[in-house]
């Protein structure tokens, strides 16, 4: 029903509107990005859930000892998604999954909450009557799914979060460990890709997650303020929220409105991959070929958009499968009662057309689509 009123509201507004299509697209190129991307590699800009200092993925790290330790125990472990079915939450349970098996850790579950509480809250009572050693979450919402967390942690389970942390939980005495992508720096690196793709000038939309989920908000924020600060030739216009579960087709049509809307809109960025196929089915509605697209996370069609030089301009990814490496081994740290770091966060992989094969390898740990290397020429 939702798409179907989407479409609806996108047929009215076309029919009752052009969009100009006659704008030039600027050539990258623009040396102040370039060298504000340059200086952002290795840096990680977000803090934690409470104001931490992130400690590095690759000092989570088990000696031979404790791994042979862990693997006798016989535990068991669940995973427990917000929503499931794109890139990013195949690859976290990919590296869930491998790590756990290399541990000696049973996975005994996978849920997908569609991204709605309550039936997350009802994910989380399901998985306690199997009793699992470990949980390794997404809270879809840190304030309704609480109560839940609260359960499990007062059963004795160890918690690794992915992200977000329930409201009024603490590291180290309510769950072992949380994980994250760089969010703050994923918004910093799409905004400096937007203003080298447009030479620094030009009017702007932005979508962004209309929740209150933390690492969407840090994206939202290390964008909007990386262009007031650094570009003041490029003008934030339009923002507009979506709110899921449909998150591509409310990007549609949020899209649509600013381009009919703006008609010398140069630009918009995209919280992250599904609300971003929203624009680029937008744009190719309007034949708004001259629309320069970037957003966060390395999804398949954006990818496929990227290599075929077709609006998405670029992005900053994550690296979810080596998250899900860090979650595992945190969730053994927890078993073995070992001191853990309260926040590990991942640094910000800029990815453009020039690299974005190297960069599905890089955030996968696997080969490129075949439809991805295609769209570069066959190029692998």
């Amino acid at each position: 029903m939702k798409r179907l009123v989407a479409a609806a509201a996108l047929v009215a507004l076309l029919a009752g509107c052009s969009v100009a299509t006659d704008r030039v697209p600027p050539q990258r190129g623009y040396p102040p990005a370039q060298e504000a991307l340059a200086a952002l590699a290795g840096q990680v800009l977000a803090t934690g859930p409470n104001g931490e200092p992130p400690a590095r993925a690759e000092d989570v790290a088990l000696t031979p000892a404790e791994i042979e330790q862990v693997r006798g125990m016989g535990a068991t472990a669940a995973i427990v998604m917000h929503y499931t079915g794109d890139g990013w939450t195949d690859a976290q349970i990919a590296g869930l999954r491998q790590t756990f098996d290399e541990l000696g850790i049973e996975v005994i579950a996978v849920t997908d909450a569609n991204f709605e509480p309550d039936r997350q809250v009802s994910d989380i009572e399901t998985v306690l009557a199997r009793q699992p050693d470990v949980i390794v979450s997404i809270p879809a919402d840190p304030v309704a799914t609480a109560g839940a967390y609260r359960q499990a942690a007062d059963a004795g389970v160890r918690l690794v979060f992915m992200d977000n942390v329930p409201q009024g939980m603490v590291a180290g005495e309510d769950y072992v460990s949380a994980v994250s992508a760089d969010n703050v720096g994923n918004g910093v690196v799409a905004a400096h890709l937007m203003a080298d793709a447009l030479g620094g000038e030009g009017e702007i939309g932005v979508l962004y997650h209309e929740a209150d989920f933390q690492v969407t908000r840090q994206r939202t924020e290390g964008f909007e303020q990386t262009i007031a600060r650094d570009y003041p030739g490029i003008r934030i216009v339009d923002r507009k929220g979506v709110t899921g579960p449909d998150f591509a087709g409310q990007a549609q049509a949020a899209s649509v409105a600013m381009m009919v809307k703006h008609q010398d809109l140069a630009g918009i960025w995209g919280v992250w991959d599904v609300p971003t196929e929203g624009i680029l089915a937008a744009a190719r509605s309007i034949d708004r070929t001259d629309l320069a697209i970037t957003t966060e996370d390395l999804g398949p069609n954006v990818a496929i958009a990227l290599a075929s030089n077709e609006y998405v301009a670029g992005l900053g990814a994550q690296r979810p499968f080596d998250q899900g490496v860090a979650e595992a081994r945190l969730a053994a740290y927890g078993l073995l009662d070992k001191p853990a770091p309260p926040y590990v966060a991942l640094d910000a992989l800029p990815v453009t057309r020039d690299n974005v094969l190297d960069a599905w390898r890089e955030v996968y740990r696997t080969d490129p689509p075949a439809a991805v290397v295609e769209s570069m020429g066959g190029l692998s």
